[in-house]
């Protein structure tokens, strides 16, 4: 069994969405993005880079995460991982080649975290070096995600160890880095992990939540993108949950604004490379300020 039997990026994810126009609009004006329309009936694509796609975007949904697609290096790793899982108690399903050549990927597994948010671990993603990724909008630079993966996602659990347990399996690293005082006196624990240089690629803590998602980060590569992002949102009189502000934990200059769907988007710029050791935080650097509630993320950070 290879002993590199682990995840190493956020390749790929999907969302549903009920309103596939808009969402078009705000990828592309908002973000960024690149649309990629194929005339599919039940579905487009969002490229940040010379992946064919980093999001795909199914039509007539809940207007949440439909699944998270986790990269392993290749085949022999994609085995060995699926048998880490079996042995571990965890059912797995391996697809066949018509599921994989759906997700655009060489193999492809699909089995379910501890929160019940669709996982699919694959090899082999299509990337198309003769279609350069064209920006929705005019970009003083392009996105981070390399060897970095798309980006982060905070998703619902309801059983924070054994979310903790599944992810580790999986190669993760990390634990709990931010322990917040609530105004009734309670402690609220925000768990994040990496596996690769960005700081945190999946995040999670034991808070009731509506959605699977709560959000998505994505990260510029210049601070000018994202100033201009967060212009277009208050130009747009889009909701900001959390205004402008750096984390403690990823050092990322960031904000919080609404999609389409009602869960969050973080463009950030500058993340911090990840950490193996331990640590935890009470509050951000600075900024984060609770601004448009009812997102799940009504916590004081600084």
């Amino acid at each position: 069994m290879s002993k590199h039997a682990a995840v190493i990026e956020l390749g790929y994810m999907g969302i549903s969405v009920k309103d596939p126009e808009a969402w078009k609009s705000f990828a592309a004006n908002m973000l960024g993005l690149q649309v990629l329309d194929q005339g599919e009936k039940d579905r487009f694509y969002l490229r940040m880079d010379y992946w064919h796609h980093r999001i795909v975007v199914h039509h007539n949904g809940p207007d949440d995460l439909e699944y998270l697609g986790w990269r392993v290096a290749g085949k022999p790793e994609f085995e060995a991982l699926g048998q880490k899982l079996i042995d571990a108690g965890y059912k797995i399903r391996v697809c066949d080649q018509a599921e994989a050549q759906e997700r655009m990927v060489l193999g492809l597994m699909k089995t379910e975290d501890p929160g019940g948010n669709p996982t699919e671990i694959f090899w082999g993603p299509r990337i198309d070096m003769n279609n350069p990724f064209h920006s929705g909008r005019p970009l003083h630079g392009k996105f981070v995600t390399g060897d970095q993966g798309l980006g982060h996602c905070i998703v619902r659990q309801t059983d924070v160890a054994a979310a903790h347990k599944f992810y580790s399996l999986l190669g993760f690293r990390g634990d709990v880095e931010y322990r917040l005082p609530l105004p009734n006196g309670m402690t609220a624990e925000l768990s994040f992990m990496h596996c690769n240089a960005r700081d945190h690629s999946i995040g999670f803590g034991a808070m009731p939540a509506a959605k699977r998602l709560n959000h998505l980060m994505i990260e510029y590569t210049h601070m000018e993108d994202l100033g201009y992002t967060h212009q277009q949102f208050v130009r747009n009189k889009i909701d900001i949950a959390l205004q402008l502000g750096i984390h403690s934990n990823d050092k990322a200059l960031t904000f919080y604004g609404a999609t389409p769907s009602g869960w969050l988007i973080e463009p950030g710029w500058r993340g911090a490379t990840a950490i193996d050791e331990a640590e935890y935080y009470v509050g951000d650097i600075f900024g984060h300020g609770v601004e448009a509630t009812g997102y799940g993320l009504d916590v004081k950070l600084s």
